[in-house]
């Protein structure tokens, strides 16, 4: 495996995994017709803007296998919250590879940078991604908050209902170096 930093010409690959970990974990809580329609395209929307951004703000840390197809990736905003410190926007692995440690290990390389900065981490789970929550809490997070979902691009119609989201925080994102 290979870890780099993502560069405007992964927006594809990465947007193409984001909306496949969509389509499986966010059944529920996202519109059918969205996860089964417009969430590719606006997935690549969203990442052609946020990887042409390059001011140091954030950072999107891909894995890749050694033919160069991507497994994972993670985004980080820092100096997002003044009270959280840096948002762990995504983290996403692709279905056939979890259970690897490849996100522990994504996990580990967002650590590292957040505490240079010298700030905490945090991140939001939709609720129903029980999964997920028992991820982040083995790795030393703390569920300290929950809220309504923002609709994705801010079209309430993606949503089904008024799914609950749920903030997990690590005031010290050093313990994630370890291991």
């Amino acid at each position: 495996m290979r870890f780099r930093l993502a560069d405007p010409g992964d927006a594809e690959a990465v947007a193409a995994l984001h909306a496949d970990s969509w389509r499986r974990h966010y059944r529920g809580a996202y519109s059918d017709a969205f996860l089964d329609g417009d969430v590719l395209q606006d997935r690549i929307a969203v990442w052609t803007g946020r990887l042409r951004q390059a001011d140091g703000s954030t950072q999107t840390v891909l894995v890749e296998d050694p033919a160069g197809a991507l497994i994972g990736f993670a985004h980080t905003v820092f100096g997002d919250d003044p009270r959280w410190g840096a948002l762990l926007d995504n983290l996403h692995v692709r279905s056939v590879d979890k259970r690897h440690g490849i996100g522990s290990q994504l996990l580990r390389f967002t650590a590292g940078a957040v505490v240079e900065r010298g700030t905490g981490l945090y991140l939001w789970v939709l609720e129903q991604n029980v999964d997920a929550q028992a991820f982040y809490a083995a790795r030393g997070a703390v569920r300290v908050e929950r809220a309504l979902t923002t609709p994705p691009g801010g079209v309430a119609e993606r949503l089904n209902g008024s799914p609950a989201k749920l903030r997990y925080a690590w005031s010290d994102p050093a313990v994630l170096l370890d291991g």
